[in-house]
């Protein structure tokens, strides 16, 4: 996958747990694993925003593209 997903280090710095995140996001701690693992195939923006929201952060800082290796 060429989008890799930061969230984990997001939570790391900001010493939240992923219940914890979920919840203030309004969506399941399993669907945060999905976007964590980069398993999700799209993310609303509803969502991205919340998460930029409660992480105080820019979606390039969750989101960032990695070319794929030939």
């Amino acid at each position: 996958m060429a989008i890799e997903v930061d969230i984990d280090v997001m939570l790391a710095q900001r010493k939240m747990s992923v219940g914890e995140f979920a919840e203030a996001i309004g969506i399941t701690p399993a669907n945060v694993a999905v976007l964590k693992n980069g398993r999700a195939k799209a993310v609303r923006f509803t969502t991205l925003e919340a998460m930029c929201e409660v992480l105080d952060c820019q979606p390039g800082d969750l989101l960032r593209w990695v070319p794929d290796e030939e």
